[in-house]
């Protein structure tokens, strides 16, 4: 660093005052007479203003007084010790205790083992690899769009909510596009559950089957979930949404296979309607809605019994029945009774424990269900994907066209 060359001298003002010899006079000092005695280091050795000093010109760095360095304590020295052998030994090892005797297998019936335990008695381990082979079973590929219908003669008995369910976990667990429509000619609630993006129709959507090309021109009719299922709704007034015929519905599946791999319907009570009729014709997998009551399970029983006596005999036989427990005064039946029952009329029953978020009938939520219902509805989309192995090919008139996706 420069030395300080500010010194202090006389200022001349222009009127002298008491103490005009104490200011200090910031003019430059003039530069001592003669060479310096030695190099300058201190001098700006570039345009920067650095100055270099020398290794040579540098102080050597000062020794730390003994006393200041640590003091290294001593490690005593370790004895060594001799090493030696182990003797041989003469007697033998005891044999190891036999393994405890496990207990057999509870014999159950199609999946009542995974619908009614949800888990019960299954370690950590286990559950996760029976979820993942669920996962693995939802995840079948696809080479043709695949239709799912939930009926049921009853309203009331879970029909939407099934219908939601069942599409978030395809959804979520295919990463595939997935619709639901409401396919109740009597003003359905399916819109109604979910938050609605527009107020487009299955009929707006027909409107202009003319001027829809692809996927995007069939998106902005729809509402999006959460969970990435799309919802379609049906007309509000019941006047508009009861002249949803079979004609209007064959139409509409012809356009939306051609852009969602998998199409979900949520049916009306009345199996005589004409677009009943279609949705039987065109399903590749039906899903009976029932509950532990006696009108809920005999109304399931009574569609069931409806379809075989009407040339859905095939239908019937591939179908799954999902059984809602409910809470009521009234008279209820065993659900073991039922599991018998329905088992023995279509390839699988799933039993849905209650779940107070359900049984509100609000919008429906997957986050706010309990991990037991979340579980019965995966086992009941795993057995509805099984069905998506021998769903036969798309053939007739109504055939849908080669898919987009």
């Amino acid at each position: 660093m420069a030395a300080d060359r500010t010194h202090t001298g006389r200022v001349h003002r222009l009127t002298q005052g008491p103490d005009w010899d104490l200011a200090p006079d910031y003019s430059p000092l003039a530069p001592p007479a003669g060479p310096p005695a030695g190099p300058d280091w201190r001098r700006p050795l570039d345009t920067l203003g650095t100055v270099l000093v020398p290794p040579q010109a540098r102080p050597a760095p000062a020794e730390p007084p003994t006393e200041l360095l640590p003091q290294v304590p001593q490690v005593p020295q370790v004895p060594q010790v001799p090493e030696f052998a182990l003797p041989p030994r003469t007697t033998p090892f005891p044999p190891p205790p036999p393994p405890a005797p496990q207990p057999a297998p509870v014999a159950r019936r199609g999946r009542r083992a995974l619908a009614l335990t949800a888990g019960l008695g299954l370690g950590r381990g286990e559950r996760e690899r029976e979820r993942e082979r669920l996962t693995a079973t939802i995840r079948t590929p696809l080479h043709r769009s695949f239709r799912i219908a939930v009926v049921g003669l009853k309203g009331g008995v879970g029909k939407t909510s099934t219908t939601l369910a069942l599409g978030s976990v395809l959804a979520e667990a295919r990463a595939d596009k997935v619709v639901a429509v409401d396919a109740n000619p009597d003003t359905g609630t399916l819109s109604m559950r979910v938050h609605r993006e527009t107020r487009a129709t299955v009929h707006d959507l027909l409107a202009a089957e003319a001027t829809i090309t692809g996927y995007m021109d069939v998106r902005r009719f729809t509402s999006l979930t959460p969970s990435g299922l799309e919802v379609l709704a049906n007309d509000a007034d019941p006047a508009i949404a009861n002249s949803f015929s079979g004609e209007h519905y064959r139409r509409l599946v012809d356009l939306l296979s051609r852009q969602y791999p998998i199409i979900l319907s949520d049916c009306g009570t009345g199996l005589l309607h004409s677009s009943m009729r279609a949705v039987l014709n065109l399903a590749d997998q039906l899903v009976i809605t029932a509950t532990t009551s006696v009108d809920g399970a005999s109304s399931a029983d009574a569609t069931l019994e409806w379809l075989y006596t009407n040339g859905y005999g095939s239908l019937a036989q591939r179908s799954v029945t999902l059984i809602s427990s409910v809470r009521s005064n009234g008279r209820t039946i065993r659900v073991e009774e039922l599991v018998a029952h329905f088992e023995s009329r279509c390839r699988g029953v799933v039993v849905l424990p209650f779940d107070e978020h359900l049984a509100l009938g609000g919008e429906f939520t997957p986050e706010k269900l309990r991990p037991k219902t979340r579980r019965a509805y995966l086992d009941l989309t795993a057995l509805v994907a099984e069905g998506m192995h021998f769903a036969p090919p798309a053939t007739g008139p109504h055939a849908a066209a080669a898919p987009t996706w």
